[in-house]
């Protein structure tokens, strides 16, 4: 997911200040930390940049051959094809009826479901919806026993088909946990199956993206910070989890905190943090770094696999990667 500022409960416009700052400083690169990078991403490998002009991307999702995006501070959910050509999906996307300007109120995360349809969050609305082929709405998540959700922020179906989502405060944009609004007294990693959820993880501070290993037996989850930290645990029975250890504590070297991530077939976790995109081993070990000139968001593979797609502030990125991404359970 998204943190929307570089300190708590500020805006998104001074973070898109800073990211064109920086563009001016900064070209795209790939920095290689470990030769075992190069098995993952060719040296003559290049980041281009795919469309620009947004407020700040997001919850990137490859769907029907485009790459579905948010536009979390828009409020507009958006696709960009393999050319550069941009459609607006659904306005209005985070579902609130007057939706303050400039705030974190817009969609985020998105998958795709067994039916193909796809599951949004909506971080105004406080919930998480599915869009029909028709692009049509309908509530799916909107509370936990009562109490409204926080924000959902990022969602990933386990391989069991258990639906799992951060719900950090981002989307109370009058202070975070201090806005009155909120309701639940934790910032929860929930699970959700056979219309039960659960809250999982309730000790982290601001749980934001999330993913699992390609065998299922390990689950990734960034707590935002700035900088951040990744945490990973062993997956059990029903979801059950234990053995939590840190796979990255982020140096505040950059922009950004931990945020969105994503896992390739090996094993290895692409993940948004200051200063860019780190690509780490199942250890822990730092194997490279993607370098934007804005802070880079989210990632998602695309195709079959060995695109990657990178939300970043007001742009979308691309990159070939030789290894294969994981791809959503449900993907089509």
């Amino acid at each position: 997911m998204w943190r929307p500022s570089l300190i708590a409960c500020a805006l998104v416009a001074p973070l898109a200040v800073h990211a064109a700052a920086a563009a001016q400083q900064t070209a795209p690169h790939i920095e290689r930390v470990d030769p075992a990078l190069d098995a993952l991403i060719a040296p003559e490998a290049t980041v281009e940049r795919v469309a620009t002009g947004f407020s700040f991307t997001e919850g990137p999702l490859w769907h029907g051959n485009r790459l579905w995006f948010s536009d979390v501070s828009g409020d507009v959910l958006r696709s960009v094809d393999d050319a550069g050509r941009v459609e607006e999906l659904i306005a209005n996307a985070g579902g609130l009826a007057n939706p303050p300007a400039g705030k974190s109120i817009g969609p985020n995360g998105l998958a795709p479901d067994r039916d193909g349809t796809v599951l949004m969050t909506q971080m105004g609305a406080r919930r998480i919806v599915r869009i029909g082929a028709d692009r049509r709405i309908t509530p799916l998540i909107t509370d936990y026993r009562g109490k409204r959700l926080n924000s959902p922020n990022d969602l990933v179906f386990a391989a069991d088909g258990a639906l799992w989502f951060t719900d950090p405060p981002f989307g109370l944009y009058n202070g975070m946990d201090r806005d009155p609004a909120k309701q639940l007294p934790y910032n929860a990693v929930f699970r959700y199956v056979g219309g039960t959820l659960t809250p999982v993880i309730t000790d982290l501070k601001l749980p934001n993206g999330i993913g699992f290993s390609p065998d299922g037996e390990t689950l990734y989850v960034t707590d935002y910070g700035p900088p951040g930290t990744i945490y990973a645990y062993k997956v059990g029975r029903n979801g059950a989890l234990s053995g939590r250890r840190v796979l990255i504590a982020f140096p505040a070297d950059g922009a950004g905190g931990a945020d969105g991530l994503k896992i390739d077939r090996r094993g290895n976790v692409w993940a948004t943090g200051p200063g860019g995109i780190r690509v780490i081993s199942p250890e822990g070990k730092v194997l490279g770094r993607i370098v934007l000139p804005e802070v880079a968001a989210n990632l998602a593979f695309a195709g079959d696999g060995h695109t990657l797609y990178i939300t970043a502030s007001t742009s979308v990125y691309r990159l070939q990667t030789k290894v294969a991404g994981v791809l959503p359970r449900y993907a089509r």
